[in-house]
């Protein structure tokens, strides 16, 4: 959904990576990886806590963070309300990601953005983390 408009105030800014705590990494990289479709980039760890940077296809990432392997602890705090994945199908994606058996909390709909009309939906991943399918129209 690329507007023209540079930020003129960080210059080169754009969406990097989302990071999410899994609760199950293997789970959440057959998820990301299998269903979805991203590629894994990196795999690393910090603090011995694993981690993997997944592709999401136009350059930017997602970031699983598996808990800490002995304790099973996760970074304190969780401000990540949702987030979106553009498609060019919202009603396709919305299937696969059923017959993955994830539950969709919100059906695919239309919806109109002031002037930016638009076909959304949402599910819940493999670690509760809630996900906007987003379509431009």
């Amino acid at each position: 959904m690329p507007t023209g408009v540079k930020n003129m105030t960080i210059p080169g800014c754009g969406f990097h990576h989302i990071s999410i705590q899994t609760q199950n990494m293997t789970e959440s990289l057959h998820f990301y990886r299998d269903i979805l479709g991203m590629h894994v980039r990196f795999e690393f760890n910090v603090s011995e806590r694993p981690y993997a940077l997944l592709d999401m296809g136009d350059g930017s990432y997602i970031e699983l963070q598996a808990p800490k392997p002995d304790t099973g602890e996760l970074i304190p705090g969780n401000p990540l309300v949702h987030f979106a994945l553009a498609t060019h199908d919202v009603r396709a994606s919305t299937e696969k990601v059923r017959q993955a058996g994830y539950p969709i909390t919100m059906e695919p709909k239309d919806v109109q953005l002031n002037t930016l009309s638009a076909s959304v939906a949402f599910f819940t991943g493999p670690s509760g983390e809630s996900v906007e399918l987003f379509q431009e129209n």
